[in-house]
Formats: structure tokens, C-alpha cells, sequence
């Protein structure tokens, strides 16, 4: 499975559980580590898990093991490391103050879907 498709099914399974505000910021020609990061929004803690959960199971699935997960215990900010995907879920209030989109200085992918 290629970044894009891995990409794609992240996006997918934060799309299934109602994540909020998905982008998808193409980081290729920022760093060598990561080719892509997800950011999500979840409306609660618990909805920040279940989105976490949801793209580890998805991926799993595929044949993909996450390389790591933290976060999930309080459930404010779960990062899913997906190698060439990164997955970054957490609630409206921490995303607005780390506010990744600008710190990487991307802006989104086209034909990104956004859920309010």
C-alpha cells in the first residue's frame, strides 16, 4: 500500500466515526520522516479515542500496524503513527492552540472533504 492509499485510509476511517475539520497536510518537501499528516477534530475525549481506535483497527485490517499510538488515555490529543502517515485526533480547544496546520505551514490537500 503506497502513502497516498495509507493516507486515504486514514482519512476514510475518521470520515466513518464523524471526525471534524479532517486535512491532510502533504509534508513531503518538509521532512524526510512523515509523508503526510491527518489532523481531526472529535467533539469529546471519548470521541478523540474512537477516532484513534477506528484508524488502528481500519489499518490493521489492511495489513498495517501502527509503529505507535499516544495520547490515549486522556484522550485530548491521540497521535497514530502510521510510518508514512501520521494521525494527528484531538479535541477543537488543543488543536486550536498547537494549531499544526500553521506550524507546518501547508495548506490542505485538495478535494479534501471537511465535516463541521
Amino acid at each position: 500500500m503506497s502513502a497516498v492509499e495509507l493516507k486515504e485510509l486514514v482519512v476514510t476511517a475518521l470520515e466513518a466515526l464523524k471526525g471534524r475539520d479532517i486535512q491532510v497536510l502533504d509534508v513531503r518537501e518538509l521532512t524526510d520522516v512523515v509523508d503526510y499528516m491527518v489532523v481531526a477534530s472529535g467533539a469529546s475525549n471519548r470521541q478523540v479515542k474512537a477516532l484513534a481506535n477506528e484508524v488502528v483497527e481500519r489499518c490493521k485490517a489492511a495489513g498495517y500496524r501502527p509503529l505507535g499510538v499516544e495520547g490515549e488515555l486522556h484522550g485530548e490529543w491521540v497521535l497514530v503513527d502510521m510510518g508514512d502517515v501520521v494521525a494527528h485526533i484531538m479535541l477543537p480547544q488543543v488543536r486550536a492552540f498547537y494549531n499544526l496546520e500553521k506550524l507546518w505551514n501547508v495548506s490542505p490537500s485538495p478535494g479534501v472533504k471537511e465535516q463541521q
